[in-house]
């Protein structure tokens, strides 16, 4: 059988969020779909072929699968959702007869800021991230289309550009339809400090009646201090789950009877004009929300009276007590976000409009 659509990516997990979303959609207009990135086949969505190329981490297997990937993929038009991997397919796209979809779901200069090796390494290996994020956003602004993330995400100026921002797919979702008997905050994401991981550990000391459900891995960088800290802090510790990398069906189960969704990420240049998909998901799901001031979160949050801000782990424990001492306002917030949501996320619109644009390329 054809295939009409490969995704292949050099570094992203089949349980990847947007991957399921975009592919689900894909698969739902009658496509027929390959997956080619490293993991288990398991955590890829259902109704796609799976193939696992390569596997495991590290700078030299990560070039590999660059090299690889775009002679193996079997698709008329290939998705590509991996900066480096936009390079090698570029090229070998065109020698193919392929058409090329760059799905650019981050600002890739403004993210290696975010990173902890780009500061440690600064000369060199920072020198050589800024040329690769520079070269993939070049190959991106080039390819037949190019779909983005969110309207501030580069490139700005390409031959076919389309925005598909990471909205809510319900098919992925558990709706929060229940309160637990514990009080429950969820995270389900990237799980590292600048995404919130510290602000949630110091909210755990502060608010010993929560329990908070994790969900994602944690970055390599952040787990002495994780390991430290829970060796300082058992009692709070023992009131954390981390359940990490989950495909998007499972994490969300955690959703089904939590009362707040947190997304605390800290305002560094790649989040600064960000919203977080999570904060459109809580609300599609129903739960309250406790997020950063970043000033789109602040918007949103403003608008849909879905939840708080909270600018420090002082400021998340008093919102968690508040919420647990007076739960007629918590229900209150959960009903504004999730009718919000259903008023003005349509997806389906989204989406579709992302399907009709690659069905084009075919």
């Amino acid at each position: 059988m054809s295939v009409d659509i490969s995704l292949l990516s050099s570094v992203d997990d089949p349980a990847d969020a947007r991957l399921h979303r975009i592919i689900s959609a894909l698969l739902r207009s009658g496509l027929t779909c390959e997956i080619r990135t490293r993991g288990e086949a398991s955590r890829a969505p259902a109704g796609a072929d799976f193939y696992s190329t390569l596997n495991g981490s590290g700078f030299l297997k990560r070039i590999g699968r660059d090299l690889l990937l775009p002679f193996t993929a079997k698709g008329k038009v290939w998705i590509v959702v991996s900066p480096d991997l936009l390079v090698t397919t570029r090229i070998i796209s065109r020698l193919r007869g392929r058409k090329l979809v760059a799905d650019v779901h981050e600002d890739y200069l403004r993210l290696l800021e975010d990173r902890a090796w780009t500061k440690k390494f600064a000369g060199l290996a920072g020198f050589i991230g800024r040329l690769a994020a520079s070269a993939a956003t070049s190959a991106a602004k080039s390819a037949d289309l190019t779909s983005v993330a969110d309207s501030h995400v580069p490139p700005m100026l390409a031959n076919n550009r389309l925005i598909v921002r990471n909205l809510p797919d319900a098919t992925l979702l558990t709706p929060s339809t229940k309160l637990s008997a514990t009080p429950t905050a969820v995270y389900i994401g990237d799980v590292r400090k600048s995404r919130g991981l510290y602000t949630i550990l110091d909210s755990a000391v502060l608010a010993p009646h929560w329990k908070f459900e994790i969900v994602g891995n944690v970055a390599s960088a952040d787990l002495p201090h994780l390991e430290q800290w829970s060796a300082s802090n058992p009692e709070a510790a023992a009131r954390i789950t981390f359940h990490g990398k989950l495909d998007p069906k499972s994490s969300w189960k955690f959703a089904e009877d939590a009362w707040v969704g947190l997304t605390l990420l800290e305002s560094t240049p790649a989040f600064v004009d960000a919203v977080p998909s999570k904060l459109y998901e809580y609300m599609a799901v129903g739960l309250a929300i406790i997020s950063t001031p970043l000033p789109r979160c602040i918007e949103l949050i403003a608008k849909s009276e879905s939840g708080v801000i909270a600018a420090s782990a002082a400021e998340v424990a008093t919102a968690l007590h508040e919420f647990e001492v007076d739960l007629p306002r918590l229900e209150v917030m959960r009903r504004q976000g999730r009718e919000w949501a259903e008023a003005n996320l349509d997806s389906e619109r989204e989406y579709g409009a992302l399907v009709t644009a690659i069905r084009a390329l075919l």
